[in-house]
């Protein structure tokens, strides 16, 4: 029990410290007599939130049984316009770097040198600032700083499971210095993005500025109806595990339907998504990695219900002697094989507790994943490396929340889709 609390006490202090600053910003926004009724109302975007949680994984890597308490997505969210509405700032804190160092129990996922455990996202998770403006009918953003790339679908942060499906990798690019730049005419969105390809190697690594420009993305939204969407997006990333440049390339394509209704009581989202490994310097496709995605939530009465149904390719690389833990970089150009992954999950909330600012909403998750080679001569197989390919995952927990949260995330200026 010390050691817990050892390893939480820091924790504790930075929800502390994120919990009243948003406070602070929401009782003292209306005292700032200074500040313009738009400055006011984007203080009241701010939002913390936690997720104290339990998770049994039966079996998990190493191919025993295992349980974990862990707080995931401890987060520190900001959102807020200026100078008339030409100016938007979005900024994520990310204190998974504290509570969960060594990751989130979380079988199938990878990247970021975990396996079967959800790595921990950095320190700076986002910190962005966007110009805007219009022409007639057409209205226009440029962005900079740190976050998402125009690539794929939202962060699953703001979606309705807490456990992170298996395509985190191939669905998002997230966690980059990028540049970005957006126009909007009518229901048509059109974004392009230049960005610095390297993936963090720890919570506090810092975007390689030496590689900014060598990667790029685009997207095309398309909004039908109100709370409808469609997304097609294409992306080239240079060497996102080998900071040096000189790994594996990626060339990444992502197609979504989504829909949400205005109450926000039903959701609906479908993905597919690919990822194309390439050798630059012989010029040829390695490895290719698909993942069909389908998810869906709705609230009955007291009760929310949520669905996800994924297929997900995923490569198996060597393990360390920690057998979460895959080597950063990879010691060579090749794996182990490649496992399809496919995972039912269902969530079963219970009504949620308010008082004033605060939301608690308590939530049962159940997995069951089965996975298989996608060629018979692969090496690492499951049933090499787990002894089955048949799982199980439950896991229970709460999601805290103070303030009001972001309905999207990765998305700047006027590529938000309910921007009015």
């Amino acid at each position: 029990m010390r050691m817990l609390s050892r390893r939480l006490s820091p924790a504790l202090c930075l929800a502390t410290v994120l919990l009243s600053s948003t406070l602070s910003a929401q009782h003292g926004g209306h005292d700032m007599s200074a500040m313009s009724n738009d400055t006011v109302r984007a203080m009241r975007h701010n939002m913390v939130q936690a997720i104290p949680l339990v998770t049994r994984a039966d079996p998990s890597a190493g191919g025993i049984a295992r349980s974990q308490f862990a707080v995931t997505q401890l987060v520190l969210m900001s959102r807020a316009t200026f100078l008339r509405k030409h100016a938007q700032f979005d900024g994520t804190l990310n204190g998974e770097g504290l509570t969960m160092p060594n990751g989130e129990l979380n079988t199938g996922a990878a990247g970021e040198g975990f396996v079967d455990r959800r790595h921990p996202h950095t320190y700076i998770h986002e910190l962005m600032l966007t110009g805007l403006g219009a022409a007639g009918p057409l209205s226009y953003s440029s962005s900079a700083g740190r976050g998402f790339a125009t690539f794929g679908t939202d962060d699953p942060m703001m979606r309705p499971i807490v456990k992170y499906p298996v395509n985190h990798h191939l669905a998002q690019i997230l966690e980059r210095a990028v540049l970005i730049g957006a126009a909007r005419v009518g229901p048509a969105i059109l974004e392009g993005s230049t960005f610095s390809g390297d993936e963090p190697s720890m919570p506090s690594s810092l975007p390689h500025m030496s590689r900014f420009g060598d990667s790029w993305a685009t997207r095309l939204t398309w909004l039908p109806a109100v709370g409808s969407e469609l997304q097609a997006s294409y992306a080239r990333v240079a060497s996102p595990e080998e900071v040096s440049g000189h790994g594996l390339d990626q060339r990444k394509q992502s197609y979504s339907a989504r829909t949400e209704s205005a109450d926000g009581y039903r959701y609906l989202l479908a993905e597919w998504a690919r990822t194309v490994e390439r050798d630059h310097d012989r010029d040829v496709d390695v490895f290719s990695f698909e993942s069909a995605l389908v998810e869906a939530s709705m609230l009955r009465g007291p009760l929310a219900i949520a669905l996800r149904f994924e297929q997900t390719d995923r490569p198996e690389e060597e393990r360390l002697a920690e057998p979460f833990r895959t080597p950063r970089p990879a010691s060579d150009l090749s794996n182990g094989g490649v496992t399809r992954w496919r995972v039912a999950t269902l969530q079963f909330g219970t009504p949620a507790l308010t008082r004033g600012m605060f939301y608690g909403f308590p939530f049962v998750e159940v997995e069951r994943l089965s996975a298989s080679p996608r060629d018979p001569r692969s090496l690492l197989t499951p049933q090499r490396l787990y002894g089955t390919s048949n799982f199980w995952m439950a896991t229970v927990g709460v999601r805290l929340r103070v303030g009001n949260p972001h309905p999207r995330m990765g998305r700047y200026g006027v590529a938000l889709p309910n921007l009015h």
